[in-house]
């Protein structure tokens, strides 16, 4: 352990801990802007590019970046000098010198960490005058926008998309006041190997990354009295919604969520929780027939769009592995235009799907040209969790005095197994449920699987099920999906079924929910409340919804049938590395 004295406050660190981190604990506030600590990934974003941080050390000429510099016994730090405070000041000048001043109609106006820092700091006017970055928006993403007029350099979304992610799309480019974060020889984000997870643009303290806002062309098909619109909304926005609104993280909106989109004027109110049962019946039933006809296995699931991108693009050798089923929000579209067209007698020509995702992949998902019947798109518009929120609030609508109010049906019935979707390792546990009871023709002593719980990056469980020894693995994180699939393809471990989502913790953390500012408690919170939500579901099992019994009995036939391969399953393609 080593003593250091901040502000007169003496605390004992471990060695190797930075000034940063022993200030924490001696409860003195550094403001920082480009660091980011990612204790969940194990990962700390501390390039201490951004020079905020600047301290001074007794005995040093020169201001040292408290994020990146380590203590040293019996170091005396002072933070709040005037030299120390100028030097913040000025840098923070600087960088505003070089950044637009549109604030008001910014889409990160009063979230903006620039922003808060230049009220923190006093910065009242723009100091320095002088020439300012012009680049082109790339508006090539259906996902999200990149503005690199706002790129502050603080380069969080390089180390989360080469480091976390592995996907390695971003990095620092060309030197002093032209250098800029960039995808490879400044080509469009589309032309790249992204994989629109959305977690770059959730560690972007600016508008330098925002997602392709969905809420005017909503608007739009909603004051069209020439369709129909229906929504969809995601199990992960139930338990994330209500922090938008200053409720705790975790908290169960289901109802006032469902009582706003409905003042909102749409049509139908839908759960995507019905489609993650209608999910879990095709996947079991794969996975079933790969099992008893020797078929390919591990099979991989294939609910979470960036996961599906990513294996296009760095595991083609292994495109026969994942499921071929659509995700839930598009098998649901797929059932709106047909089956609940029919039911209410409205052509689906007619009538508009928007879904509520925690996920900005969705949004390049649904206009992806394999998802469509009939020529026409399973889902028309993606909304993520912060884009309803502002709906909300544009719409004027109390949501904290909203009273509950149900789901539609036809299709509004959903299990317990449905619902936790939304964490890591809730898609394969709703899968065995089902699978488990197929497989041995019994009813299951225990309809909880605790061993695929938990937020660690990989985990893995052995279950035996009819007299056979099933191996399960479970990857949250596409760094650890590459450390998993790589595994797998060097034939040094061997699974029956894999479960991966592309963003860390799963949907509770996906690229469209309110900022957690990497806050890992936030996100138990998330997970805890779908698997509460699940407990107090009367139905736990999917196969056992009356919803999708009736379904399958009035139009699909049976899992895995010709009309069910049709409507809900989809095929995958190899995409060039650039």
């Amino acid at each position: 352990m080593i003593d250091v004295t901040i502000n007169n406050i003496t605390v004992s660190v471990p060695e190797g801990t930075t000034i940063l981190e022993a200030a924490e604990k001696a409860q003195v506030h550094i403001p920082t802007l480009c660091h980011l600590n990612m204790p969940n990934v194990r990962y700390v974003n501390k390039c201490s590019s951004c020079r905020i941080c600047m301290v001074e050390v007794e005995g040093r000429a020169n201001l040292v970046p408290a994020c990146a510099t380590e203590v040293t016994q019996a170091m005396v730090v002072k933070t709040s000098t005037p030299r120390a405070m100028s030097a913040r000041k000025i840098v923070l000048e600087l960088l505003l010198s070089d950044h637009p001043a549109d604030c008001l109609c910014c889409p990160k106006n009063t979230r903006c960490e620039l922003q808060s820092l230049a009220y923190e700091l006093g910065v009242r006017e723009i100091a320095y005058k002088g020439e300012q970055s012009i680049y082109p928006p790339d508006v090539t993403s259906c996902s999200f926008i990149r503005d690199l007029n706002k790129c502050i350099m603080c380069r969080r979304c390089e180390t989360v998309c080469n480091n976390v992610q592995t996907v390695g799309v971003y990095s620092a480019v060309d030197r002093g006041f032209d250098a800029v974060v960039n995808s490879a020889f400044g080509r469009p984000i589309i032309e790249s190997p992204c994989t629109f997870c959305g977690q770059c643009v959730s560690v972007c303290p600016t508008a330098a990354l925002t997602e392709v806002n969905h809420t005017r062309k909503v608007l739009e098909a909603l004051n069209d009295p020439d369709k129909y619109v229906v929504v969809q909304t995601a199990p992960a926005i139930r338990v994330a919604l209500g922090e938008e609104f200053g409720l705790d993280a975790g908290t169960i909106v289901t109802g006032k969520m469902v009582a706003a989109l409905k003042q909102m004027g749409f049509d139908k109110v839908l759960d995507t929780d019905f489609a993650a049962d209608l999910t879990v019946m095709e996947e079991a039933a794969e996975f079933i027939d790969r099992v008893k006809n020797g078929g390919r296995l591990p099979i991989l699931t294939s609910c979470c769009p960036a996961w599906v991108k990513f294996f296009e693009h760095q595991f083609p050798d292994l495109l026969d592995i994942p499921s071929t089923c659509k995700s839930p929000h598009e098998m649901m579209g797929a059932i709106i235009k047909t089956y609940v067209a029919e039911k209410i007698g409205i052509p689906a020509e007619k009538i508009y799907v928007v879904s509520v995702m925690p996920c900005l992949a969705k949004k390049y998902e649904a206009a992806r040209p394999e998802l469509v019947n009939d020529e026409m798109d399973n889902v028309d518009a993606v909304i993520t969790t912060r884009e309803l929120a502002e709906m909300i609030r544009e719409s004027g609508i109390n949501f904290l005095e909203l009273q509950d109010e149900e789901f539609d049906h036809p299709i509004g019935q959903s299990s317990g197994a449905s619902v936790i979707f939304g964490t890591t390792g809730g898609v394969i546990e709703a899968t065995l449920r089902t699978a488990c009871e197929w497989l041995t023709g019994k009813p299951l002593n225990k309809i909880e699987f605790h061993e695929l719980r938990g937020l660690s990056g990989i985990r893995e469980a052995e279950l035996e099920i009819a007299g056979m020894e099933f191996r399960i693995g479970i990857a949250n994180g596409l760094g650890n999906t590459r450390t998993l699939l790589e595994k797998i393809r060097n034939g040094e471990v061997h699974y029956d079924a894999i479960e991966i989502m592309a963003c860390p913790g799963g949907c509770i953390n996906g690229g469209g929910q309110p900022a957690h500012h990497n806050n890992w408690g936030i996100l138990e919170k998330r997970s805890r409340a779908l698997y509460a939500e699940d407990q107090r579901k009367p139905l736990r099992k999917s196969h056992e919804n009356p919803s999708i019994i009736q379904l399958y009995k009035e139009y699909l036939g049976e899992p895995n049938s010709e009309k069910a391969h049709a409507l809900l399953h989809t095929y995958y393609q190899k995409r060039e590395l650039v």
